[in-house]
């Protein structure tokens, strides 16, 4: 089996910054696997990492079988890999569905459309024709799912999809990222809502000082991550 993402010893740096220390993780096909540590531990520099945001300067980055030699984000599309960003990134005096045929720009075919999208998310279709920034941090949270399922990857990486959320819209958001793992798409959950990670994922990587220190399946307690999240994420 050809992982969907595989980074080897990964080194990663923001000018001087030495932030990534050959930093290694798999996501296979449909598989769904949360990335989780305390802030600071450069979660969002693996996402960075892959988009060319950060410099890679050390190991290698596969996406499929194709070797990532220079990141870009529109690579990263092409090959199957998107983004949910950290900050939703809404695209401003852009429409809430000309926010997500913006998703379907790279062109891979697929199952997902408007139509589709809507399907999983009512409330878009209600408000199609609104401003996307007009919406509540709640469907702007859709929006940005919506919009990275246009693009029809095959992996999804997740960025601290529920900051900032209230408890019945991480409910929600939970239930979406069941619903799509169950029709094949992989999911990279980067989340400190450990309730979240446990509802969705069925492994994890733990970052410390910019490198997995501890992986393995999750249980289907809470106690468990917990237990982790005393040790790793503070």
């Amino acid at each position: 089996m050809t992982a969907l993402l595989k980074l080897e010893n990964v080194n990663a740096f923001y000018g001087s910054a030495h932030i990534l220390h050959n930093l290694s993780l798999t996501v296979n096909p449909g598989e769904r696997v949360a990335l989780i540590g305390r802030n600071g531990v450069g979660k969002t520099t693996v996402v960075n990492t892959i988009l060319g945001l950060a410099a890679l300067k050390g190991g290698r980055i596969h996406l499929g079988d194709y070797a990532l030699q220079k990141p870009r984000p529109y690579i990263a599309a092409q090959q199957g890999v998107v983004v949910v960003p950290q900050g939703r990134r809404i695209v401003a005096n852009l429409t809430v569905e000309e926010n997500l045929i913006l998703g379907a720009a790279v062109g891979r075919k697929g199952h997902w459309n408007v139509p589709e999208v809507y399907k999983l998310f009512p409330i878009l279709q209600e408000r199609a024709h609104t401003p996307g920034t007009a919406l509540s941090g709640g469907q702007q949270q859709m929006l940005a799912v919506g919009r990275a399922l246009m693009a029809n990857p095959a992996l999804i990486l997740l960025d601290e999809p529920t900051e900032g959320l209230a408890p019945v819209i991480v409910d929600l958001l939970a239930r979406i990222f069941q619903q799509v793992a169950a029709q094949g798409t992989a999911l990279l959950l980067i989340e400190q809502n450990m309730s979240l990670v446990v509802r969705v994922a069925e492994r994890y990587c733990a970052m410390a000082k910019g490198a997995v220190v501890a992986h393995g399946p999750v249980e289907n307690t809470r106690e468990s991550l917990l237990n982790l999240e005393t040790h790793v994420m503070v």
